[in-house]
């Protein structure tokens, strides 16, 4: 048994001295060790009660054998498709399959099912029948009422039905997995529990009292069938993601209803840090040393959580389905004590690669009513202007990171999951805090999310307007000049997001042409489960306001927008051309400093089919579009760039 980590095959279990484990939890990632990946965070969890977890990860889905031969638990099998949903980490947003895979041995791909959860939950019925089956992670969470599915194009059931699973954990689990435990424990069967937070269940009747707290939705019918009523319906789901403000939600089928209970309700402070100081080793399970690691453990290897939720509230994102909105974090001792231990091992070369959350510099609730009252149903903390209730204050998360650079053996301490830059500039001591920063924190490169120039755009994205990042820009450059640094901001750009049409995506090509960025990587909406902006890409309004959106669907204006961004490449020139005279912008081809384009294709691409440009649609779409671009009013463009990978921003945990 490698030292350390959890048994993995039922000889691992003897060893442990259990004849049979307590919950067996089928995975679609390789084995990391790590609280990033649900699996080891959700089986310490459970360890730490005096339960036996045994890690079964990426079982071979073309076989009846690999979960056949499984060990029958005594509890309950788990399972998580991964740390992203399994169809993102599979194709690209022009469905194309990506040629590899950050989360398996190697980067190999095909280790995992498309559906993951769907496949292992009918495979495990299938031989354990009487044995209770537990969904969790990203792609359960996300998927927990019917939801658009981009890559089949149409509305899905409750992935807890496809799944034939008895029970589905979303959102952050522990709370739940522990209640779940202790009732299988004492004798429960899955049927009878019902009443756990942060969880869903089939029913044939609603649940008794629920007139007096549920509301239920629009049928499967209804929401199949019908646009509008999918809008209204993922809008009313959209307003009780809180947990102190929402009710329990009812979605029915032809003969029973899929039951969401409340959200589970926030860690404190000190239970967070219990379950992040729990004895994980922090590395990828031995095995794969000759298959040639796992990528994404090199990534968060050594790396800090100093926090989950997150109040910014971007429409395209799933944190708010997710994690929720209010912000998490461990205490200043607990991080300091893991730095210790990462100074300590013998690998560390001094660099703390990052300490953060979904956005490092939100270090508490927004404002101080969300831990007793909740977040507010129906307005944003940060959008379109920050409200005045929300606490913009860094005097906490600097005082972390001070302390951390005096951890003897750190030299080094980045920020590297970013920054809100619109949070930064409502403190008001943001100057000092951006030199700080800048002087200790930021390897060159300091990434941020303008995302669009269009407030048209901006607006449906739930961000601020642009005059917010020029303003934080000339601060940047205030900033890094007056230090003698040569720094540069990373700003990820977003093409075809519901309300960009050509007009909008020309304005962004123009802003970008007057400021000599260059990006070398693009990001075209990806309609992911559970996020507003997916909702208005597939229905055409805002769930929110049930406002018509305009959305450009069609794969060839998508291609036009996105080559837009990268106006200056010669392989895009036709598609941009064709954008220009399709807008009526012909007054943006020619020689003048301010054209896009000249007249003329370039030589070298005359002949050639227009199209997307291989270096912008390459896993198209695994990032947001990267550039590194000095801050500023008139910004020049630097050689560096970087690439972000789909990490764990979705905060992939049970």
């Amino acid at each position: 048994m490698a030292a350390g980590f959890l048994p993995v095959d039922p000889d691992e279990v003897k060893k442990c001295g259990r004849d049979v484990p307590d919950f067996v939890f089928v995975t679609g990632d390789a084995y990391v060790d790590h609280p990033s990946f649900a699996p080891a965070l959700i089986g310490r969890v459970l360890e730490a009660e005096g339960y036996c977890v045994m890690i079964c990860a990426q079982p071979d889905f073309r076989s009846d054998e690999a979960f056949a031969s499984l060990p029958r638990p005594a509890l309950a099998f788990l399972i998580c498709g991964g740390n992203m949903d399994t169809m993102v980490n599979h194709y690209t947003v022009a469905k194309k399959r990506r040629d590899s895979d950050f989360y398996s041995p190697g980067g190999k791909t095909g280790l995992r099912p498309d559906r993951a959860s769907v496949v292992y939950g009918k495979k495990l019925k299938k031989f354990f029948p009487d044995v209770p089956v537990v969904l969790g992670g990203i792609e359960a969470s996300l998927r927990r009422l019917s939801h658009y599915d981009y890559w089949s194009d149409r509305v899905m059931s409750s992935i807890l039905i496809d799944s034939c699973a008895d029970l589905l954990i979303y959102g952050m689990g522990e709370r739940q997995i522990r209640e779940i435990a202790a009732r299988l424990s004492a004798g429960a069967k899955a049927t009878d529990l019902t009443d756990i937070r942060g969880t869903v269940y089939r029913s044939r009747t609603l649940p008794e009292g629920f007139e007096n707290g549920g509301t239920v939705l629009p049928s499967f019918g209804e929401i199949s069938s019908d646009k509008k009523k999918y809008a209204e319906s993922f809008g009313i789901q959209y307003r009780n993601t809180d947990p102190f403000t929402s009710e329990r939600l009812a979605e029915p089928y032809e003969n029973y209803y899929i039951i969401q209970n409340r959200p589970a309700l926030p860690l404190s402070s000190a239970e967070l840090d219990a379950v992040y100081e729990l004895p994980y080793t922090g590395r990828a399970h031995p095995v794969y040393d000759s298959l040639g690691g796992i990528p994404a453990a090199s990534e968060i290897s050594f790396s800090i959580t100093s926090s989950r939720g997150c109040f910014g509230g971007c429409s395209f994102c799933a944190l708010t389905f997710h994690q929720g909105r209010i912000v998490q974090a461990r205490s200043h001792e607990s991080i300091v004590r893991e730095a210790k231990k990462l100074a300590a091992r013998p690998d560390f070369k001094g660099s703390i690669h990052d300490v953060g959350g979904p956005t490092a510099n939100f270090r508490g609730p927004a404002c101080a009513k969300q831990l007793t009252r909740g977040a507010c149903p129906d307005r944003q903390c940060l959008f379109p202007e920050p409200c005045p209730s929300v606490k913009a204050d860094h005097s906490d998360y600097m005082s972390l990171l001070r302390k951390l650079r005096s951890v003897p053996g750190i030299k080094k301490v980045f920020i590297r999951s970013g920054i809100r830059f619109d949070y930064l500039m409502a403190d008001p001591k943001r100057e000092e805090v951006l030199a700080e920063l800048s002087e200790h924190h930021i390897s060159g490169q300091l990434k941020v999310a303008p995302e669009h120039v269009s407030d048209k755009v901006l607006e449906m994205m739930g961000k601020p307007k642009h005059s917010v990042y020029v303003q934080f820009s000339r601060l940047y450059r205030k900033v890094t000049e007056a230090s003698g640094k040569k720094l540069y901001t990373v700003p990820y750009l977003m093409s075809s997001h519901p309300g960009s049409g050509l007009s909008e995506a020309i304005e962004l090509a123009v802003y970008l042409k007057k400021n000599h960025i260059r990006p070398e990587q693009v990001q075209d909406f990806y309609p992911t489960p559970s996020t507003v902006s997916t909702c208005m890409y597939y229905t055409g309004l805002d769930p929110r306001t049930m406002k018509p959106v305009y959305t450009a669907s069609s794969p060839h204006e998508k291609a036009m927008q996105r080559a837009l961004i990268q106006y200056y490449l010669p392989s895009n020139y036709r598609l941009v051309k064709e954008a220009l005279n399709a807008a009526g912008r012909r007054d943006l081809i020619g020689y003048g400093p301010e054209c896009l384009i000249k007249p003329y294709e370039p030589a070298a691409y005359a002949g050639r089919a227009g199209g997307h440009n291989a270096k912008a649609g390459k896993g198209g779409a695994g990032a947001h579009g990267t550039s590194a671009a000095k801050s500023g009013g008139d910004v020049k463009n630097s050689s560096k760039g970087s690439r972000q990978r789909p990490y764990n921003k979705q905060g992939g945990k049970k």
